[in-house]
């Protein structure tokens, strides 16, 4: 049996506490070289999660989705009717997102998500979450006020669309599909994929502006 030192722990603790800076960022890059030094930890493994978080899993993967979805009608249907099989068809499906629900946003509709008990998030295909997403004003001012937590994010409403609200748990997530923008019909998937925004795929973005190609 481990045994267990509370003044040990106690001190490591302390250490930690003197030796981080308050700033988050340094916090973790000091964090990891404490943990580094002691043998703990393998920078190259850490690298290897940021980058594969970043630049393949993070939003990526969800832009990919709604892309397909934009470009192929079949495809469409599909990921409407059952999400995970869909997604897998892509190679994307993970844990986070073997209980998903894609709400779609029409001229009509606007769909919120928000997890009003934790932070739960379809991680496989959007990333990490973000911060104001895990934040409690978020969490409960998204279900009481969404069109006036939709305004702090620069999303006005108008009175005529229904703004929906979808609470995420830990059994099903949700996944915002937005409407493709207009003047987008010669695009192929990874031009229509590069206007994704994952705000958009969450429901704090609407609009999707063509002009993120550099057209004017």
């Amino acid at each position: 049996m481990t045994n267990y030192d509370a003044q040990e722990v106690a001190r490591i603790h302390q250490e930690l506490r003197e030796r981080l800076p308050r700033d988050p960022a340094s916090r973790v890059e000091a964090l990891e070289k404490i943990l580094t030094e002691k043998g703990l930890v393998d920078p190259q493994s850490i690298d290897a999660w940021v980058e594969a978080y970043q630049d393949h899993i993070g939003p990526k993967r969800g832009a990919s989705v709604v892309a397909r979805a934009w470009s192929d009608v079949g495809f469409k249907q599909r990921l409407m009717a059952d999400a995970p099989a869909a997604i897998d068809e892509l190679g994307y499906l993970g844990r986070a997102t073997g209980h998903l629900k894609v709400v779609e946003n029409t001229t009509t509709v606007h769909n919120l998500v928000v997890c009003t008990l934790c932070s739960c998030y379809p991680f496989s295909i959007l990333g990490m979450a973000p911060a104001w997403y895990k934040v409690a004003a978020y969490r409960s001012r998204a279900v009481r006020d969404p069109r006036g937590v939709l305004e702090e994010f620069g999303v006005e409403i108008s009175n005529d669309i229904e703004v929906r609200v979808w609470d995420s748990t830990a059994e099903l997530r949700y996944l915002v599909l937005p409407q493709r923008p207009d003047g987008t019909e010669h695009f192929d998937e990874d031009a229509l994929a590069s206007l994704v925004t994952r705000n958009s795929m969450i429901g704090t973005d609407r609009d999707l502006k063509v002009t993120a190609l550099g057209e004017d």
